[in-house]
C-alpha cells in the first residue's frame, strides 16, 4: 500500500510538474523589437509612426515590446542592436528606412529563426539585387497617392497662391511625395477651378532629415516670397519648417505646413486647439507593423514578400479628420478618393508624368 501511495504521489507530482511546463510555455509572451533610424522614436514621423505600431499591437495582444536606438546609422551599428534584441529573446523585428537594406540583408540569414519587417526597403548586398528571404517581408508604399491626395485637399482649401515643397534626401519615397502633390494640386486646378501655383524654386530637397535650423530657414525663405502653404516631407527639417509656420502664426501671419508620414495636426499646434497643419500625407506605418506582428502571431507571417500599400488597401491617404479644411473640401477629397481606390484615377509615380 505504502509502495502505491507513493507512486501515486510521484505521478501527481510529475504531472503538476509538466501542467506547470505548459502553462508557462503557452503565457509566455511573444517578444516584438524595433531598431530606430537616424531619428528619434518620438520623431512626429517615421520611427514614431512605426514604434506606435508596435505598442498597438502589443496593447491588443499581450506582447513584449523593447526599441533600441543605434549610436550611429552604419550597417554594423543596426546590426550590432538587432543581435542585442535577439540576444534577448526578441525574434521579431521591425525596422523602418532605407538605411536597413544592407543590414537586414546580413541579419535574415545570420539569424534564420527570427522574423523580420523591412518598412519602405528590400534587403540587399549593396547592390539592389533584392533578395527577400522566408523570415522577411519588404513593405512599401504609395507615397505619390498619399501626396496627391494632400495636394487635391490643399489646393481645394487655398483656392488661389502658391504652394511650394521641402524634401529630405532626395530618395524615390521623398520625391513620388512631391510628385504626387504637385499631380493633386493640377487636378484640382483642371477639375475643380482653382488657381494653385507651384513655382520650381519652391520644390526643394535640403539633403538630410536632420537639420531642424535648415527646415526652418528654408521655410521662412518660402513664405517671405509669398508661399501659402509648404509640403514638408524631411523628417527633422520638417520639423524645422513646422516650428517657423508655428511662430508666424502666433503673430497674426496666415501659413500653413501639410504633415507627413502621420497626421501631423497636434505637432502644429501653436494656441489652444489651432494648428497650422492643412492636412498630412500619411503613410499608414503603424497599420503596417500592426498587421505584420498580428499575421506572426495567426501563423501567416508573409515571409519571402515584398508588399504595397495603397490606396485601395487604405495603406495612404490624408486623415479621416481634418480640422482645417472645410467640410465640402473634405467630402470632394472622399469623393476623389474613392475614384483612386476603384482605378479611375492614376497617379503617376514618374518625375513630369501626369494623372492618366
Amino acid at each position: 500500500m505504502k509502495k502505491i501511495i507513493t507512486l501515486l504521489c510521484v505521478l501527481l507530482l510529475a504531472a503538476g510538474m509538466l501542467f506547470a511546463a505548459a502553462e508557462a510555455e503557452t503565457s509566455a509572451k511573444m517578444k516584438v523589437g524595433m531598431v530606430t533610424d537616424a531619428g528619434t522614436i518620438d520623431d512626429k514621423s517615421f520611427n514614431q509612426g512605426t514604434w506606435e505600431g508596435v505598442l498597438m499591437a502589443a496593447k491588443d495582444f499581450d506582447l513584449d515590446t523593447k526599441y533600441l536606438k543605434p549610436v550611429g546609422t552604419t550597417e554594423a551599428d543596426y546590426l550590432k542592436e538587432i543581435g542585442n534584441l535577439y540576444d534577448a529573446g526578441y525574434k521579431m523585428m521591425v525596422t523602418p528606412g532605407f538605411k536597413f537594406e544592407t543590414t537586414i540583408f546580413k541579419a535574415q540569414t545570420k539569424y534564420p529563426d527570427a522574423k523580420f519587417v523591412l518598412i519602405d526597403g528590400s534587403p540587399h548586398a549593396g547592390d539592389y539585387n533584392v533578395t527577400v528571404e522566408k523570415n522577411t517581408v519588404s513593405i512599401f508604399f504609395a507615397e505619390h497617392e498619399s501626396g496627391f491626395m494632400a495636394g487635391l485637399a490643399t489646393a481645394l482649401q487655398l483656392k488661389t497662391g502658391a504652394v511650394g515643397f521641402i524634401g529630405g534626401m532626395e530618395i524615390p519615397p521623398v520625391q513620388k511625395f512631391n510628385w504626387g502633390f504637385q499631380q493633386g494640386v493640377k487636378y484640382a486646378n483642371t477639375n475643380y477651378g482653382t488657381n494653385v501655383t507651384m513655382n520650381p524654386d519652391n520644390f526643394i530637397y535640403q539633403g538630410t532629415f536632420s537639420e531642424v535650423a535648415a527646415g526652418q530657414q528654408l521655410a521662412a525663405s518660402m513664405y517671405d516670397r509669398g508661399v501659402k502653404a509648404i509640403f514638408a516631407a524631411a523628417g527633422g527639417v520638417g520639423v524645422g519648417a513646422i516650428n517657423e509656420a508655428k511662430a508666424r502664426a502666433t503673430s497674426g501671419k496666415n501659413v500653413w505646413i501639410i504633415g507627413v508620414d502621420v497626421n501631423q495636426y497636434a505637432d502644429g499646434i501653436y494656441s489652444g486647439d489651432k494648428s497650422i497643419i492643412l492636412t498630412s500625407a500619411m503613410k499608414r506605418i503603424d497599420q503596417a507593423a500592426y498587421d505584420m506582428i498580428k499575421a506572426e502571431l495567426n501563423g501567416e507571417f508573409p515571409g519571402g514578400q515584398i508588399l504595397t500599400f495603397n490606396a485601395k488597401n487604405n495603406g495612404v491617404g490624408i486623415p479621416d479628420v481634418n480640422p482645417n479644411l472645410t467640410a465640402a473640401v473634405q467630402a470632394t477629397a472622399k469623393e476623389v478618393f474613392a475614384k483612386l481606390q476603384a482605378g479611375t484615377i492614376v497617379v503617376s509615380d514618374v518625375k513630369g508624368n501626369l494623372i492618366k
